[in-house]
């Protein structure tokens, strides 16, 4: 078997399978809720699906041990373009009936998919633009012209609270096959009411010239490809360490279900160790709830760009089909997501998430310089599971790893091509840096937000804020050598509300003080931060009353199943202050209970030249690892690896 076979690790027997409660919907359950509102007259043909996703049983279900015979319900929300209006919906699908049916007023739920093909259409087809466009380059030939629907925001107009909106921006391809975005249409900008999908007006800034050097990044239009790189190929001819029932899967000592919806994209759920007999819960979900994109040029044409991925686009909607031997390397398992479109058609996305191992070098090695010819080493091998979406211009590949010794590690990686502008010849920009000749990338940043569930050999647990602090010089510390680490205990939502400090290495800790170890301390796992930033925006800017998530690295909520989203559940062209900024004010007690334990993570991108005409990928995440959880390292179990002869080596 070869290093880059996909794998179909079905059970091959014939009886039915049985399904865990937090697997995602077949393809067959989406389209039964969506029949099901048809059927009960809750779809008219100006009705959009926004999305269709599982509606999660109870922890209680869950952990009862159930399989197969609880209730399937799907979580619908819906938009009428005609009326402006939204709905959510419950079906139970196992009763093939609808059981909820709610408006909920004054919103804009996530733009679609099928939106963002007909807004970039609209404008094409719009005379308002096409004049706009003469006017500006000459050019009145529109077919050619690239259209990245971005969402409008809210600044105080009355509009967007009133309007579905979209303020796209245009860029010129010199052909069809040109990197277009290295041509920008700088000075105008059309805003569309993707109700009726028109463009309502062309908003137009003065006459910057387009950009005339072509920058291609397409294997065909690179002059020159390197010669010099030679085949890599991984080779697991016993097969894969994994076992895989639907989406249920067990790797080592790890059991998991993983998940994936048209909202957040790929999630994991009910995360076991097994520790000698015994299966132990670590984390109940873990999820990115939300992400900002904001740009820091306060210039007209630039300043109203932010993006909000998850709540405004939907990062499972703009999922890629990965590829095998591209996306992953390795003896590969692939799983679909299944969702429809925005009129209740199916859409199955394949090979959406992509699962593999991966050699991640020396586990834990020790030579006892006694008998040096007897060292010990062993190998470090992980679990990934991965997804990558495109939205517009960027890339993020989202990716959790599973680690031999207990540790479990989500890491984005960011790629894809800058939002660039056009710059006038000679000037040099103060709000970003040149790229090429007259192509612009202003500075931006990027906020993640996740969600995690906890629950730490069960759901009653405890968050610590671990400092390590310096002792002063005294009679008992005479070197000036001593520190420790102090813990805090959280107690309530407000005092959760943390930072990160370098000065005293801060972490966090989530315990559980009804299980003690061998020790008698209470089990934990630490939550190790690492790169992040901070927003440099006002306090008052727009985008923050909407991402107020980005006000803290850290906070802590008691778990309630209706609090997924950090910015809430309908952040496009909200006015803010919802989610985590909202729940948190009751204040509400967090110790020795089912907590929610959310990290805002940033990365901000001083763009340069070589991120040009494609980006190198960046990568942001975080480390949870056990601490006082398992009696030693779990990973002495792990067996030598098969020595290679001297021959294989590379001389």
């Amino acid at each position: 078997m070869n290093s880059v076979t996909p794998l179909n690790l079905h059970p091959s027997t014939n009886s039915p399978r049985v399904f865990h409660p937090l697997e995602p919907l077949t393809a067959h359950e989406v389209q039964t809720a969506v029949d099901l509102l048809k059927s009960a007259g809750k779809v008219t043909p100006t009705t959009r699906f926004v999305s269709v996703s599982l509606a999660e049983p109870s922890k209680a279900e869950v952990h009862s041990g159930a399989r197969g015979a609880g209730l399937r319900n799907a979580f619908i929300v819906l938009f009428d373009n005609l009326t402006n209006t939204c709905h959510e919906a419950t079906v139970s699908l196992t009763e093939e009936r609808v059981t909820t049916w709610k408006h909920v007023p004054g919103v804009q739920p996530t733009m679609t998919i099928d939106e963002q093909t007909e807004c970039e259409q609209a404008v094409i087809a719009s005379p308002l633009f096409k004049a706009a466009l003469l006017e500006h380059t000459g050019i009145d030939d529109t077919s050619l012209v690239m259209v990245d629907i971005w969402s409008a925001g809210n600044y105080g107009d009355a509009e967007e609270s009133l309007l579905r909106l979209a303020r796209p921006l245009c860029f010129l391809r010199a052909d069809s096959s040109d990197n277009g975005y290295v041509r920008p249409i700088e000075g105008i900008r059309p805003v569309v009411d993707l109700n009726r999908m028109e463009v309502i007006r062309v908003e137009q800034y003065g006459k910057w010239p387009l950009p005339s050097e072509s920058m291609n990044y397409s294997p065909a239009r690179v002059s020159t490809l390197r010669t010099d790189i030679k085949p890599l190929e991984i080779d697991q001819p016993e097969g894969p360490s994994f076992e895989v029932d639907g989406y249920q899967v067990s790797w080592q000592k790890w059991k998991f279900v993983i998940g994936f919806n048209a909202r957040e994209g790929l999630t994991l759920h009910h995360l076991r160790c097994q520790d000698g007999e015994q299966e132990r819960s670590i984390l109940y979900r873990g999820s990115l709830t939300e992400m900002v994109v904001p740009y820091g040029d306060p210039g007209p044409t630039q300043r109203r760009k932010n993006a909000f991925d998850v709540g405004e686009y939907g990062m499972g909607m703009c999922a890629n089909s990965l590829e095998l031997g591209c996306d992953c390397l390795g003896l590969i398992r692939y799983f679909d997501a299944h969702l429809c479109t925005s009129r209740g058609a199916p859409l199955t996305i394949k090979n959406a998430i992509c699962m593999h191992e991966e050699d991640y070098g020396i586990l834990w090695k020790h030579t006892d310089r006694r008998h040096p010819d007897s060292p010990e080493v062993r190998r470090s091998r992980r679990l990934v599971i991965s997804s990558i979406s495109t939205v517009e211009n960027y890339e993020y590949g989202f990716f959790w790893y599973l680690y031999q010794d207990g540790t479990i590690e989500f890491e984005v990686k960011l790629t894809g091509i800058l939002s660039l502008g056009a710059f006038h010849q000679g000037e040099k920009p103060t709000y970003g840096v040149l790229v090429a000749p007259m192509v612009y990338a202003p500075n931006h940043q990027h906020f993640f937000n996740m969600r995690l569930d906890f629950d730490v050999d069960g759901v009653a647990n405890s968050v610590h804020r671990i400092d390590v602090t310096a002792d002063p010089v005294h009679e008992k510390n005479p070197f000036g050598n001593a520190f420790q680490a102090k813990s805090t205990v959280l107690r309530s939502e407000k005092e959760a509300m943390g930072n990160l400090n370098l000065e005293t290495a801060r972490t966090w800790k989530i315990v559980n003080s009804g299980v003690l170890n061998r020790l008698g301390e209470p089990v934990g796992y630490k939550f190790l931060p690492g790169d992040n930033t901070y927003p440099f925006a006002s306090p008052d800017a727009w985008w923050r009353k909407r991402a107020g998530f980005v006000n803290h690295h850290v906070w802590v909520t008691p778990y309630d199943p209706d609090e997924k989203y950090g910015a809430g559940d309908y952040p496009n062209q909200s006015l803010g202050g919802e989610g985590l900024t909202r729940w948190t004010m009751a204040d509400r007690p967090i110790e020795n209970s089912d907590i929610v334990f959310w990290y805002t993570f940033g990365h901000t991108h001083i763009p340069r030249p070589e991120d040009c005409p494609v980006m190198p990928t960046a990568y942001i995440g975080f480390t949870l690892k056990p601490n006082g959880f398992f009696d030693m390292n779990p990973a002495n179990d792990v067996p030598p690896s098969k020595k290679k002869p001297a021959k294989d080596c590379c001389h």
